[in-house]
């Protein structure tokens, strides 16, 4: 192919500007793995460290639970016992917990890890046997246990007591609910079977990483959380009644009722997923740098088609011809853009980041179309044309809940200007009077 016929015809330079930038999506979709394979690395340093001081916490029950005998008949009339579990759960519960946060660095990574000092209190009923079919002379009340669900008893600071009626009871770790829960500690109560009544109370600190989460096992659980953190996020089954976020703090209360859950009171043999019903609160660092580069990098396309359609553009308007080639370094450059991008923003804020990569870019196009077209008016449109874009992501970036309204606003405007600005081009006349040269 000539270049002699590259000049002389609009239409097929047309399709090398189109089949240049599909070919160019190849290296974009090849940041955003690099951006997943960044964050892949900066995950795996947040569990290496999370995984030393104590995960993400989930704090279940307790739970009392009551062995019983169950009679079986073999064939020669024998009777076997076997020994089942019947759990039942606080009439009430009160939970009051505060998170003392503290953000670490592993290389260029920050991690947040908490203390967290945790209360807990409240009463059960007299286990009523009754309900569940279950005789009293089968009922092993001697046998009786408390289990608390802890999800990394690693992150355990004190030792714990637990104060159960008069008694105050040390717990030990492991916990054998049947599957109910699957780590936390257990106390051995002696229960009064006269007693209508049990009231329980425990104090728990430990450490976590990430988030705290806490399961309602209560027939009216209420839960207060409050940290020294500026940016939770409510998360799990149920949202906070009230909450209060200020600029350095937030404090949070949750009321659930057992109607509010998918499993009963008290049970026997059928297990029930209890966690499904946790909720709690998550500490986000204030800025996550890969996900807005990644959002960035989807509107890759959307940049280089406008730019190279303002240098086609420009073309047009100016009479000269650029190179494919000079396009594809154009592209190379828009593309450029992203991993400056992200290899900034590990180094320092995003907004920051962002700036410094748009700035560069802009100026190095913007010189190499001064350079290519010798023309200072081309330059300052191209520039200005490119400011403008950088200006209108990065307000979709910031405006995540409104950038597919905002971005379709934004794309009927640019798409209307265009046409404004090529009205009244004679696209035949341009494509004979090029073939005439």
């Amino acid at each position: 192919m000539s270049d002699t016929l590259i000049k002389r015809s609009v239409l097929l330079r047309m399709f090398l500007i189109g089949g240049l930038t599909v070919a160019l999506l190849i290296p974009s979709l090849l940041i955003i793995g690099l951006v997943d394979e960044r964050e892949t690395t900066r995950d795996n340093v947040v569990s290496e460290v999370s995984s030393k001081w104590g995960n993400a916490q989930t704090i279940a029950g307790p739970i009392l639970t009551v062995p019983y005998r169950v009679a079986s008949h073999t064939t020669n009339n024998r009777i076997i016992y076997t020994t089942e579990l019947a759990h039942f759960l606080p009439e009430s519960l009160a939970v009051s917990a505060t998170i003392q946060p503290e953000v670490r660095h592993r290389g260029m990574y920050e991690v947040v890890l908490y203390s967290s000092h945790i209360q807990v209190a409240g009463s059960f009923a007299a286990p009523a046997f009754g309900q569940l079919g279950i005789p009293a002379e089968d009922i092993l009340w001697e046998k009786a246990f408390l289990t608390l669900g802890i999800s990394d008893l690693k992150g355990v600071k004190e030792g714990i007591s637990i104060r159960f009626d008069d008694q105050t009871l040390i717990a030990d770790p492991g916990v054998n609910a049947d599957g109910v829960l699957t780590t936390g500690i257990n106390v051995h109560p002696k229960l009064r079977q006269s007693t209508k009544t049990h009231a329980f109370s425990a104090t728990l600190d430990l450490n976590g990483s990430g988030q705290l989460m806490l399961v309602p096992v209560g027939k009216e659980t209420r839960v207060s959380i409050a940290s020294p953190w500026g940016n939770p996020s409510f998360i799990g089954n149920t949202l906070p009644v009230r909450r209060v976020i200020n600029e350095g703090s937030f404090t949070a209360d949750w009321r659930v009722l057992h109607l509010n859950r998918n499993f009963p009171q008290q049970w026997t043999g059928k297990q029930y997923d209890i966690s499904e019903a946790s909720f709690g609160v998550r500490l986000l660092l204030p800025v996550d740098e890969y996900q807005k580069t990644t959002r960035a990098a989807k509107y890759a396309i959307m940049f280089i088609v406008f730019t190279f359609l303002a240098f086609f553009l420009t073309e047009i308007l100016n009479r000269k011809v650029i190179h494919p080639i000079q396009y594809a370094l154009i592209g190379f450059a828009l593309l450029l853009f992203y991993v400056l991008l992200l290899s900034i923003s590990e180094q320092m804020a995003f907004n920051h980041a962002y700036g410094i990569s748009s700035a560069g870019i802009v100026l190095l196009v913007g010189g190499y179309t001064r350079s290519v077209l010798s023309s200072n008016i081309a330059a300052l449109a191209i520039t200005g044309i490119m400011i403008v874009l950088y200006g209108f992501m990065y307000v979709l970036l910031q405006l995540e809940d409104y950038a597919l309204l905002l971005g379709s606003i934004g794309l009927f405007l640019i798409l209307a200007l265009v046409m404004y600005l090529t009205r009244k081009i004679d696209w035949f006349g341009i494509g004979a009077r090029e073939e005439s040269v």
